[in-house]
């Protein structure tokens, strides 16, 4: 074998060393980088099987499958080169922005708590600022199109935080990071949802084929205990999307210079730790999400008559006002 061939083969040799290096940075990078968005992406997971709720169960996988697609182009196509765009040339935007989402996540919350302790006058302002879906088709069309947009403001917030924790310089490497933390919380998080709706189908199953009278008792558990954890992940849902709003706003105000919010937030932190020391990181979690609720819940309420009579008006004049199609 000629001399110049030995080198070449080393050089090759040495690259593909080299590529492999990077390819380990990037997914080591990207691992981390999703644990720092785990609050978020619990969040995602709890609210999103709420948007099955009521549907068929051989329509729960295609409509579960469709949110999961939307969550991978939010993230890939929409969120990922606007967060590195961003980041290159105007940073200064992305609070602003992360804020109006939040916003958008107090009043989704709000809506939803106004809609357990008021249902008659919730479907009243539902009606008046959207309109409600009649038939199977359309309501999912809508549920999808509803859960999309959510997921979208919460993909962002989880892109942001990724974001922020990678390491790295290199532009191309810091998209390839994104990319593939993106794409690995989307699936672990519709994968988790997907098991979560399914379950009383699991346990259905177990109930008639289960070989042992234990099997079969398992089974009937869970398709008793679903209904009860489907109701209980709602309300799950609804605190996360107002404490992860009332969240984003604190924190955005911080960064603004109103800091009030965010002093409450870490005093409330500091006193639930010292109250429980025995489950300090736990009490002030709670402490913490506690009063992001409240932030969130206080914000969404007031956007809700706004939303009624500002925004819908607005937006109603506005579509009139565009060419119909033929």
């Amino acid at each position: 074998m000629s001399v110049g061939l030995i080198a070449l083969l080393d050089d090759v040799v040495s690259l593909a060393k080299v590529a492999a290096a990077s390819l380990d940075d990037v997914a080591g990078q990207a691992a981390k980088a999703s644990v720092k968005a785990a609050g978020a992406v619990i969040d995602d997971a709890a609210v999103t099987p709420s948007y099955v709720s009521g549907f068929d169960a051989n329509r729960e996988l295609p409509i579960i499958g469709r949110i999961a697609w939307g969550s991978v182009k939010n993230k890939i196509l929409f969120l990922l080169p606007a967060a590195l765009i961003l980041s290159l040339f105007a940073p200064w935007l992305i609070t602003p922005l992360l804020m109006i989402g939040g916003a958008y996540l107090c009043y989704e919350g709000a809506e939803k708590v106004f809609h357990l302790f008021a249902p008659h006058q919730a479907e009243h302002h539902e009606a008046a600022i959207e309109h409600t879906a009649v038939d199977p088709v359309s309501l999912e069309e809508q549920k999808v199109a509803g859960a999309i947009k959510t997921d979208f403001i919460l993909s962002a917030e989880i892109m942001t935080i990724i974001l922020a924790a990678i390491d790295v310089d290199d532009f191309w490497t810091r998209a390839a990071i994104l990319a593939l933390a993106g794409i690995g919380i989307t699936a672990a998080v519709y994968g988790a949802v997907a098991v979560i709706v399914k379950a009383d189908d699991i346990g259905l199953w177990f109930a008639k084929t289960g070989r042992t009278g234990a099997g079969r008792a398992f089974g009937r558990g869970v398709v008793r205990f679903m209904p009860w954890f489907m109701q209980g992940l709602s309300l799950v849902g609804t605190a996360a999307m107002t404490w992860v709003g009332g969240s984003i706003i604190a924190h955005g105000l911080y960064e603004f210079g109103f800091t009030g919010p965010e002093h409450v937030i870490e005093a409330a932190a500091h006193w639930a730790e010292h109250t429980f020391p025995a489950i300090a990181g736990v009490a002030g979690w709670i402490a913490t999400a506690l009063v992001d609720f409240v932030i969130g819940l206080v914000l969404g309420a007031l956007l809700i008559p706004v939303a009624s009579h500002v925004i819908s008006p607005a937006w109603a004049a506005i579509k009139g006002m565009l060419p119909r199609r033929a």
